[in-house]
């Protein structure tokens, strides 16, 4: 969610009664705590930070989040043990981003308090092994003893009531949110978003790090590339430098680097976060309920 969840997004998300986050991996440490502040100022609820770390500032990133009392950080995209125990020591819940079994458990001898479980079908940085949800859920929640959030292709109540049924303790939602009044991404992107149709993204990047995108100019060049056999060197040259921020933050649908998850094409309209949450959280209820009540017929 870089590029797309800043305080504005976060903070209308905790108020809808989700745990809203600020995406600080495309942020400098100071812009992050501008964020911080104004996400306090906008809710009463609950929120926290999503912290990749593998970013060049992350000590310092540690530091703002600490000095402002962050209750929450979900951290990804880097070894947990390097600073899960400092977290802690401070008082904060710390979650931490997966998409294999083997890193699940590693997370959990680190010392984290959650895990999100992110499956294949994600947007942004993914996982290499390319397992489902599906897959990867009921895997984890096998493997490991803490309360596991699912994430992944979930964009909808049904989705959400489907990562339940195999095991999860809640649900981490990225894509669907993206395309909403108060992400940050530029509105170009979220145009693009809900003109998404199935197959319109693909996993690309794998000799670096593996990210999912909508298939466009950048990513077709990125994918000839590969099938060529081009070497990680020369992929990083045509990845270039704020490729992400072209795409999603200045509204470049040609060059930029265009991150979304595959249940995009499930996405159809821009709405206001609240709304959003809201959505989902009758779908679920509903589709709860017909269950249910699908099994009780089933009984006679």
């Amino acid at each position: 969610m870089v590029w797309c969840s800043g305080w504005r997004l976060a903070s209308a998300v905790s108020n809808a009664g989700g745990l809203g986050l600020i995406g600080s991996g495309s942020m400098t440490p100071e812009i992050l705590r501008e964020h911080i502040i104004k996400c306090r100022n906008a809710t009463t609820g609950s929120f926290g930070v999503n912290l990749p770390l593998l970013i060049p500032t992350v000590e310092e990133h540690i530091k703002v989040i600490l000095k402002e009392r962050v209750p929450i950080v979900f951290t990804s995209a880097g070894n947990p043990k390097t600073w899960t125990r400092r977290l802690k020591e401070h008082g904060l819940v710390v979650a931490h981003v997966v998409s294999s079994v083997k890193f699940a458990q590693k997370s959990e001898e680190a010392g984290v308090d959650a895990i999100v479980g992110e499956g294949f079908e994600a947007g942004g940085h993914n996982g290499i092994e390319e397992t489902t949800t599906l897959c990867l859920i009921p895997e984890i929640v096998d493997s490991v003893s803490l309360p596991v959030l699912a994430a992944g292709g979930i964009v909808t109540g049904r989705s959400m009531l489907a990562a339940m049924a195999l095991g999860a303790d809640g649900v981490q939602v990225g894509s669907r949110f993206a395309a909403s009044k108060e992400s940050s991404c530029h509105q170009n992107f979220k145009e693009k978003i809900v003109g998404v149709k199935e197959g319109d993204t693909k996993l690309a990047m794998k000799k670096l790090i593996p990210v999912r995108l909508i298939k466009n100019e950048f990513f077709l060049k990125v994918q000839s590339a590969e099938d060529s056999g081009t070497d990680v060197t020369k992929l990083a040259q045509i990845l270039g430098k704020g490729r992400a921020r072209k795409g999603m933050f200045l509204g470049d649908m040609v060059e930029g680097e265009l991150e979304i998850g595959q249940a995009a094409s499930m996405i159809y309209d821009i709405k206001p976060a609240g709304d959003i949450v809201s959505d989902m959280m009758d779908e679920f209820t509903r589709a709860r309920a017909s269950l249910c009540e699908s099994e009780i017929i089933g009984l006679y």
